[in-house]
């Protein structure tokens, strides 16, 4: 006689799975000039070689736009991370079989998670990502090595966040696409500026809405 929570197991499971099947799967592909980023190998920009050892990111309110005129929007945080490729790939509801338009998403957490605190699931402090409620979470977090950073061991460290105006970090990106496959060439950032002059940003800030700017760059229909 098969136990009830046997059956109760298969039937989550089954309905799990129509779940996902029934909902599209969105892709972020990490990439350096159009190349597949991998962590601590050499790429060049602006005249400047460096390393990538850490890239973390949030992406939040992803909404899918369809060819008929209708949006079906997901409101979950997701955080992105380079040394967790599972991170790279959600399901975000929606009709997989309706042609796509395109999707808009934000590149952050938004103020009120922000002052909320630190919450469960991605959102969990233990993910590195959350400063403290005075300046909330930390929207990007971009670090790696150059000879051109003038800091100790040549290490440069991107945490761009804010939740206060006018420090407010949160950025749109806005992607005419058929695809879900979306990719993050980190090229586009570091082409902006030279780690020479620029090897550390740490706190919410003027220095931080310009990196935050030069982000929604890096997204790109894949």
């Amino acid at each position: 006689m098969i136990k009830w929570w046997v059956l109760a197991g298969l039937f989550l499971c089954n309905w799990i799975c129509a779940q996902q099947k029934d909902s599209l799967t969105i892709g972020f592909h990490l990439k350096f000039a159009q190349q597949p980023l991998e962590v601590n190998k050499d790429y060049t920009a602006n005249g400047q070689t460096l390393q990538i050892n850490t890239f973390k990111c949030y992406v939040s309110g992803v909404s899918l736009h369809y060819t008929d005129g209708t949006i079906t929007t997901n409101q979950d945080y997701h955080l992105l991370d380079i040394e967790q490729i599972e991170t790279l790939k959600f399901n975000v509801g929606g009709n997989p079989k309706k042609p796509l338009a395109g999707i808009t998403f934000n590149i952050g957490v938004d103020s009120l998670a922000s002052v909320s605190g630190a919450m469960p699931g991605d959102l969990d402090a233990t993910k590195g990502m959350y400063w403290a409620w005075q300046s909330g979470y930390i929207n990007m977090k971009i670090e790696g090595t150059s000879p051109a950073s003038k800091t100790r061991k040549n290490e440069f460290q991107f945490h761009i966040g804010g939740y206060l105006n006018p420090n407010y970090a949160l950025r749109k990106v806005e992607l005419t696409t058929t695809s879900p496959e979306i990719a993050i060439d980190l090229w586009e950032f570091f082409s902006k500026f030279q780690l020479s002059e620029q090897s550390s940003v740490m706190i919410p800030g003027k220095a931080a809405m310009q990196l935050a700017d030069w982000s929604v760059g890096m997204f790109k229909p894949e």
